[in-house]
């Protein structure tokens, strides 16, 4: 995806804990079953489920069952024994539903007039390209750009050659790339929303869900080192206070 970045940014987030005795897991599947019984039903496009009883379901319960150690450093690790390309998909798959339902969840404050261009504060701006119906960069605004992102997400999880979901069935020499894409462009409709829509999300008292969720997501990608760092820079700030609040 081609982009214009501006400089460095610096933004302060007030960071929420769960309440004491909730594991991380705990915590967000509450957070989730919240949401959904709530104004984030109607997610901003339908979720992406794994077949129940199939290997990288498994892997998916396991995931979530890890999350309740308290330690997210650790539950992110790959599985001793399973493979690193189906680790990375299942939990790909994970993160796109999760930012799916959260920005689901603000998509009335985040219109053509709020916000006309695609950004992450001041100083990041973002143009969509998708190399194949869109080649040339085109300035839009944000809800049309992560329209775009989202729907292109989902046509790469949705293709069995890319992430197929049979056992036996290999992945390709070029998961990794796509895999590394996806989850690039799926951190900047985080960073657009802390940016953007942080005081939204606080007034509808979202804000540890989105921590929890964005949270689990940097460690998973710093642990396989899948997102460059200057592409992170524009929550640098964030992570950085993430990261020390777990040592």
């Amino acid at each position: 995806m081609a982009e214009r970045r501006r400089g460095d940014t610096t933004a302060g987030y007030e960071i929420h804990q769960r309440p004491a005795g909730q594991t991380e897991s705990q915590w967000r599947r509450k957070r989730q079953r919240d949401l959904s019984g709530s104004r984030s039903s109607k997610t901003f496009k339908p979720k992406k489920n794994i077949p129940e009883g199939s290997h990288q379901y498994e892997l998916l319960k396991h995931a979530e069952a890890t999350l309740g150690s308290g330690n997210l450093r650790q539950a992110v690790m790959l599985p001793e024994g399973e493979d690193l390309n189906e680790w990375i998909a299942v939990n790909t798959v994970d993160f796109f539903n999760q930012i799916n339902m959260l920005y689901g969840t603000i998509t009335e404050f985040c219109t053509e007039t709020s916000c006309s261009v695609m950004s992450a504060g001041p100083r990041y701006e973002y143009h969509w390209a998708d190399g194949t119906n869109i080649k040339k960069p085109i300035k839009c605004s944000a809800p049309k750009y992560i329209d775009y992102l989202m729907t292109w997400v989902q046509d790469q999880l949705d293709d069995e050659t890319l992430f197929p979901s049979k056992i036996g069935v290999p992945f390709p020499k070029n998961f990794m790339s796509v895999a590394k894409t996806i989850l690039k462009r799926l951190f900047r409709v985080y960073a657009h929303i802390y940016h953007q829509h942080f005081d939204s999300v606080m007034q509808l008292q979202e804000e540890a869900h989105l921590n929890t969720s964005f949270k689990h997501f940097i460690f998973f990608v710093q642990e396989f080192n899948l997102i460059d760092r200057r592409e992170l820079a524009p929550l640098q700030d964030l992570i950085e206070k993430l990261g020390s609040k777990d040592r």
